[in-house]
């Protein structure tokens, strides 16, 4: 009995069809048939009916299909702990990134990680933070880098990179450039440019909002920084920004911290608890790189 034998069983069992379960394992029905055959004969009984349109389990099938899996899933183990311990970590990793936002940090960490380890495969996809953080609950994501309203996320662990407050950006000459603080009860005079909802900072805001019963105008959205604070520059709208997104238009705005949104916007990186050791490396590399950078 051998590995890929039981690994073609699996595939016949989870697809009910040797031409599909064949593509998925990458040989030839013919290939899956003659192997499947051939466990059948070691284990002295057939593990699928051939009878119908559909390849379904028999008894005995039913019977070995769940100690199939957990052979290969131990399989599986053996070789990650072995690579773990010979650093020679290998297979595929997906790293989520909000839309954006531009961290050159992530791209070092992303790329030492890439020199150090060429056997992973990377990948590296853009979305909104709330998409980003079902993918890694969900495990179709393996690390993300999000903003975030909380530390504090169900089933998830953090890393928080920067903690700042919220700021209303404005041309000179704005009415709210002349006051020594601003309020949300000062924003609802005016209409608003921010993030989306699903982004961290645009949940920040609404709540800080919802907590106080204030409701302003949020006329305009735009999912990068520069395209609120190029709106806000050219008096389109109040811009609601993070402290450092606003600090690098300090030639062209004046920024107000919100006074009564004491909440911070979040960046964080998340994963999952339980990970491998790809994703225990590759945080490695993000922490030493976000560390550098402060």
């Amino acid at each position: 009995m051998e590995l890929r034998q039981l690994e073609y069983f699996v595939a016949v069992a989870e697809e009910q069809n040797f031409t599909r379960a064949a593509e998925r394992v990458h040989i030839s029905q013919s290939g899956v048939s003659a192997q499947i055959r051939q466990l059948e004969r070691e284990l002295g009984a057939e593990l699928f009916d051939r009878s119908g349109r559909t390849a379904t389990l028999t008894v005995a099938g039913r019977a070995a299909l769940e100690h199939a899996r957990a052979a290969l899933a131990a399989a599986g183990a053996v070789s990650e702990a072995v690579g773990e311990v010979t650093d020679l970590i290998r297979g595929r990793l997906t790293v989520g990134m909000v839309i954006g936002c531009t961290v050159t940090p992530l791209f070092d960490a992303l790329a030492a990680f890439h020199r150090a380890h060429p056997g992973v495969e990377l990948s590296l996809l853009e979305d909104n933070s709330d998409r980003l953080i079902d993918g890694v609950r969900a495990g179709t994501i393996d690390l993300a880098l999000v903003g975030t309203a909380t530390e504090a996320l169900d089933g998830l662990e953090a890393f928080t990179i920067v903690s700042e407050r919220l700021v209303v950006t404005v041309p000179p000459g704005h009415p709210l450039a002349e006051l020594p603080e601003v309020g949300l009860r000062d924003l609802e005079a005016y209409p608003i440019v921010c993030m989306p909802p699903g982004t961290g900072l645009r949940a920040v805001f609404e709540r800080a909002c919802a907590a106080q019963g204030r409701r302003p105008v949020i006329a305009l959205q735009a999912s990068a920084a520069d395209a609120i604070a190029d709106l806000a520059a050219r008096g389109v709208a109040v811009g609601v920004l993070s402290d450092s997104m606003a600090a690098r238009h300090r030639d062209r705005l004046v920024a107000r911290t919100i006074a009564d949104v004491t909440a911070p916007a979040l960046l964080a990186l998340v994963w999952r608890t339980g990970h491998g050791p790809a994703v225990r490396e590759l945080l490695a590399r993000g922490r030493q790189a976000f560390a550098v950078s402060r």
